[in-house]
């Protein structure tokens, strides 16, 4: 009866709204539910059936705590280092990776994206071995003579560091790539040949062409590189294990040794993980605003 009474574009929408129905209830259920619950475990101290309500304590311990604000200028050190290094550098290797009359572009492509495919365990694990003291790394070095012994790269602060920076640009560059590659590919050549024809270099058509045109992409992958870099947790664990002193450690790693190791508080690491969820959020709004102009 009710049926007979909605017009043909109310029922489109309302066979819409059931569509998107399960969508939805899976992400309040998967997303808003354990955002909402971490705010109340946020809420208490202690681990398991000994958890305790301690107010705003926890977010009072983090305004105090030197090793929070140790692992969150971590965390921006490799965010203003390592994010504008990969793009600009995924943006290169697209642009040569476009050209028409370039040879094997199917086998470079895959050569750049399958770092990407790898395991973060398994590449943590090889740049591990690769920067050891009696590693392929401090061997070549010390054989061509530009260090006379080896170096403790994983045990110094800014070579620990680094690697990670090194790691991390390794791992994700190819990731970037495709994205800019596939915008690259849906702009007419025609634009590229007519900008020749004018007399265009090739860094002022990569200038005032090719990035312009990707704007929406080099955002998107900005603010994926972004959330990633401020979540980021395996090379830290793997890689360096947060050493030397926890001078290489990420937010994440740290709050995984809150929450998991010796006295676990998952109350304080609930505090630690809104931290990250407030950075994600407002850094994301930020390249928003900044960059989006629509």
């Amino acid at each position: 009866m009710l049926a007979r009474k909605l017009t043909l574009s109310q029922k489109n929408g309302l066979i819409g709204w059931l569509f998107l129905a399960t969508a939805a209830i899976m992400i309040g259920m998967m997303s808003f539910f354990p955002m909402i619950s971490g705010f109340f475990i946020a809420l208490q101290t202690g681990a398991g059936v000994n958890m305790r309500f301690a107010g705003l304590s926890n977010f009072e311990r983090l305004l105090v705590d030197p090793l929070f604000r140790g692992v969150i200028s971590n965390n921006f050190l490799y965010l203003a280092i390592q994010v504008p290094i990969m793009l600009v550098l995924a943006l290169i290797l697209a642009s040569m990776l476009n050209n028409p009359k370039l040879r094997f572009k199917g086998l470079f492509r895959t050569c750049i994206f399958l770092p990407c495919a790898t395991s973060l365990v398994s590449s943590a694990v090889i740049f591990r071995s690769l920067f050891a003291t009696n590693g392929y790394i401090n061997t070549v070095l010390v054989n061509l003579g530009i260090l006379e012994s080896s170096y403790n790269f994983l045990g110094n602060t800014w070579s620990a560091r680094m690697v990670i920076i090194i790691a991390i640009t390794w791992r994700w560059t190819g990731f970037n790539m495709v994205f800019y590659l596939a915008g690259l590919q849906n702009i007419e050549r025609s634009i590229f040949e007519a900008a020749k024809i004018d007399g265009a270099s090739v860094v002022q058509t990569f200038f005032k062409i090719t990035i312009p045109l990707l704007k929406p992409i080099i955002l998107l992958t900005a603010i994926m590189a972004t959330n990633g870099t401020l979540q980021l947790f395996d090379e830290s664990m793997n890689l360096t294990m947060g050493g030397p002193a926890n001078t290489s450690m990420t937010i994440s790693h740290y709050i995984f040794n809150v929450g998991f190791q010796g006295t676990a508080n998952f109350g304080y690491a609930a505090a630690l993980s809104y931290v990250v969820f407030i950075l994600v959020a407002t850094m994301s709004l930020i390249q928003l605003k900044v960059v989006d102009r629509r």
